[in-house]
């Protein structure tokens, strides 16, 4: 049934409709670390904002994305989807030519990464 739904619902309205029924349960956990619905929300407003106004991504933008397996990666792909931009995740493991390829591959001018990486 939802996937006949015209536009189709996405990841991300789902998330949204979660977000603003239940925005004090908890979605993350990683390590010590507690994220509600509330929280992931604010943090992916608040990262869509800062790649629109300093990066100037807008829809239809491809962005490599070079993180680890952390939060701040649910956040960096929610805020790249409210933003209407694709992601090409590139594992964080790879260096030398597997790295150069999935970068070319990606096709993007845009990659964003960890300090460490």
């Amino acid at each position: 049934r939802r996937l006949s739904r015209r536009p189709p619902l996405t990841l991300l309205d789902v998330f949204q409709l979660r977000a603003r029924r239940h925005p004090q349960k908890p979605l993350l956990l990683f390590q010590d670390e507690l994220h509600t619905y509330g929280d992931v929300e604010e943090r992916s407003n608040r990262a869509a904002w800062a790649l629109w106004r300093r990066l100037g991504l807008r829809g239809g933008s491809t962005v490599a994305v070079f993180l680890p397996n952390s939060p701040a990666y649910v956040w960096t792909w929610l805020a790249l989807a409210k933003l209407g931009c694709a992601m090409a995740c590139v594992n964080c493991h790879a260096r030398g030519r597997a790295l150069r390829h999935a970068l070319e591959a990606a096709g993007t001018g845009v990659v964003l990464s960890s300090p460490g990486e």
